[in-house]
């Protein structure tokens, strides 16, 4: 059996289970729906709680990247200068 099949088995497998679970579940289904409903809120805050980290991280790396090319950019522009200079070339 492939992995594709497998996986497809198990996910199939465990939305049956769920859709069973909340069919035969003792309570009523309006509580049941508000326990779900609470779920989903809470997953959502964390989900959007870390994508705004992952924002974050990616953002100061990208800051932290163009300081160091601007860096680099600055370092180049001098050496080039000291060249030009020690050649007797003139600026513009």
């Amino acid at each position: 059996m492939s992995i594709p099949k497998v996986m497809i088995g198990v996910l199939a497998g465990a939305a049956a289970g769920a859709v069973l679970g909340i069919l035969f579940a003792p309570e009523k289904g309006s509580i049941t729906r508000n326990r779900f409903s609470r779920k989903s809120y809470a997953y959502t805050d964390e989900l959007e709680e870390r994508f705004n980290d992952l924002i974050d991280n990616i953002t100061e790396q990208f800051q932290t990247v163009v300081e160091e090319v601007n860096q680099i950019a600055d370092e180049a522009i001098l050496k080039t200068e000291k060249v030009k200079a020690k050649a007797g070339i003139s600026g513009k």
